[in-house]
């Protein structure tokens, strides 16, 4: 088993990275910027001399705002894909196992019900970004894809999406169930039970209002963005 200090994490500044901290505790390495900078891979190989990790999971990236992956895709493209593309390198020279957190956005978003074998057809360029992280990430055999489809606890939107159907999750839940996850190697989806957007947030927010896709400007999003998720419903036996 990995000793827990001798696993770290990028992005532990992010919104997932401040759970994840918060539950794990002082129990993984969080460095910060300073210390460890994505968009140097000398940087990364003196701090993999230094800590000597086994594993890293790379949080470290551009999220939200979704459009600013439209507006600016040189940052988009530098965070999400030059970043990952030095960390899988790193990863490769020090024989360091490699957690990389994708999006269920990278499937086609018509059908629904993706497996993790499925032919991908990013919806977006913020999605554009993550398969091209993903791309280095699996040319690396000691890594694990998550396909993650979560969200911030409580749902913080005034009104949900009817006529969306995803996986949502809230992050706290995937951060309990990681050091689970950490063993495993390929890809594998993350996620809740299928349900459109608004079930979701209903069922923890009475109070929320119905809103249609048709109305949603400047944002791509598709109808069925769905996976099959299966291979973690074998792990997480909690009810979701």
């Amino acid at each position: 088993m990995y000793r827990m200090k001798k696993i770290i994490v990028t992005g532990g500044t992010g919104r997932f990275g401040k759970i994840l901290k918060k539950i794990i505790k002082n129990k993984y390495l969080f460095p910060n910027k300073n210390e460890l900078n994505i968009l140097s891979l000398s940087n990364i190989e003196t701090y993999f001399k230094k800590k000597k990790p086994k594993v890293l999971i790379h949080l470290a990236g551009l999220s939200r705002p979704m459009d600013e992956h439209e507006s600016n895709i040189s940052k988009s493209i530098k965070l999400n894909i030059i970043g990952t593309c030095n960390i899988v390198m790193a990863c490769k020279k020090f024989n360091v196992k490699l957690i990389y957190f994708s999006t269920s956005y990278v499937y086609p978003g018509t059908n629904g019900n993706y497996l993790e074998t499925d032919p991908l057809l990013p919806v977006n360029n913020y999605a554009w970004s993550k398969l091209g992280g993903e791309t280095a990430v699996q040319m690396y055999q000691n890594s694990l894809i998550i396909r993650a489809c979560m969200t911030e606890r409580p749902f913080i939107h005034k009104k949900a999406l009817s006529d969306v159907r995803l996986n949502f999750i809230f992050q706290d839940e995937i951060a309990e169930i990681l050091p689970k996850l950490i063993k495993l190697k390929g890809i594998i989806n993350v996620g809740g039970p299928i349900r459109t957007v608004y079930d979701f947030a209903k069922k923890y927010n009475p109070s929320v209002k119905k809103i249609s896709l048709k109305n949603i400007k400047n944002v791509i999003y598709k109808k069925n963005m769905s996976m099959n998720i299966s291979k973690f419903k074998k792990i997480y036996k909690k009810k979701i």
